[in-house]
């Protein structure tokens, strides 16, 4: 009496096969969310260098500068900002500095925001500008 081997799957390869399955699925979602969270940092940091050059632009407006620190947040309450205006020290030692009508201004903002785990980012951002401090 010769038994054939019925064709199919037994019940232990089928249980291989769904481990498997889970495992590359499970890792796949793993990716997909990472991906899709570093989007969104990157999403926020470019947001952020959008914000931080408007205010830049804003702030470099004119000849004369009010030496001081402003601050701000953006319309969705998601951004803040903070602006200082201040005379530029290059280290020179003042009794050798020209004495002009122009000299240098620093222009520097700072945005800070949250992210999705609740972790505080911040982008500095800063530049030179002549005109006369007021």
């Amino acid at each position: 009496m010769t038994r054939k081997r019925e064709a199919g799957f037994t019940l232990i390869e089928i249980v291989v096969a769904f481990v498997m399955l889970s495992l590359v699925l499970a890792t796949s979602y793993q990716i997909f969310t990472a991906g899709l969270q570093r989007a969104g940092d990157l999403e926020d940091s470019s947001r952020a260098l959008l914000i931080a050059q408007s205010q830049i632009a804003q702030a470099s407006l004119g000849e004369a500068f009010e030496e001081g620190t402003s601050s701000g947040e953006s319309e969705d309450r998601r951004f803040r900002y903070t602006v200082q205006i201040s005379a530029y020290d290059d280290g020179t030692d003042p009794s050798k500095k020209l004495e002009t009508t122009y000299s240098p201004v620093r222009i520097a903002v700072r945005v800070t925001w949250s992210t999705a785990g609740a972790q505080e980012r911040h982008l500095d951002l800063a530049t030179l500008v002549v005109g006369k401090i007021a």
